[in-house]
């Protein structure tokens, strides 16, 4: 018996682990197709689809599975038609949360964040009533092999960036918004597409909780993650050092 439930288990795991990475690949085929279709249909003349491809090939995602999302969009195939939109709330304990979402039924997708964020101690709010606790934030993210730390400070500063942080895993730079285009297209003529390029939301102020609270609040996000029509999502927690790396593990 005991051989039987670890077959389970390992079953079991390897089922959730399937159905994340489907998740993941459906997203990254949405942001794909939205991006085809938001520009030229061609990764070498759309950044934003350019680093779609990025971020799809770095998950894994087959360069035919690719190939056939963008064949799609180029010959006018019939299919979803998603827009961009932004949902803001609270969390437990008063944590703020952006939730950007690639949606073709906003009444749905509205309907569904609702109730992820009532039936775990928070509330969907208003636009823009929790929006001015962030900064838009242009942001690039290379692989720590893409270049020295050195010479990816000075590629990004000489190109108008605002900040680079550098560690064993990788590169992020990040730029005001105005300057984001300029400086992507800088840092791929040096060292080639990003594996993330995009805007972001950024917390101007954190706000404090302990691990018991900071793990109420990472089920909500988690969950809000798993929403199949979100592609990011953004809070302004902070827990102890290495807490929240526990969480996120």
């Amino acid at each position: 018996m005991a051989g039987h439930s670890h077959a389970k288990n390992v079953m079991h795991r390897k089922q959730v682990q399937g159905a994340k990475r489907a998740r993941a690949y459906g997203k990254l085929i949405r942001e794909i197709t939205v991006s085809a279709k938001t520009g030229i249909p061609d990764p070498a003349h759309n950044p934003r689809l350019r680093a779609a491809v990025k971020a799809a090939l770095t998950a894994n995602m087959t360069r035919d599975t690719i190939d056939r999302a963008i064949k799609r969009v180029a010959q006018g195939a019939a299919g979803e038609n998603y827009e961009e939109v932004r949902y803001e709330g609270y969390g437990p304990h008063g944590i703020a949360v952006i939730v950007e979402a690639l949606t073709d039924n906003r009444n749905r997708t509205g309907g569904d964040l609702r109730s992820i964020f009532t039936k775990h101690g928070g509330a969907l709010a208003e636009t823009n009533s929790v929006a001015f606790q962030f900064e838009r934030k242009g942001v690039l993210r290379y692989a720590a092999a893409a270049a020295g730390a050195d010479a990816m400070l000075e590629a990004a500063i000489e190109a108008g960036a605002e900040d680079v942080e550098s560690d064993a895993e990788g590169h992020e730079v990040s730029t005001s918004v105005e300057d984001f285009a300029a400086v992507r297209d800088a840092l791929e003529a040096r060292f080639g597409t990003a594996e993330a390029a995009r805007l972001e939301w950024w917390p101007t102020t954190n706000l404090m909780l302990d691990a018991a609270k900071a793990e109420e609040v990472m089920k909500l996000l988690d969950l809000l993650d798993e929403h199949d029509d979100v592609q990011q999502v953004y809070a302004n927690l902070e827990a102890e050092e290495g807490e929240l790396e526990k969480l996120t593990a």
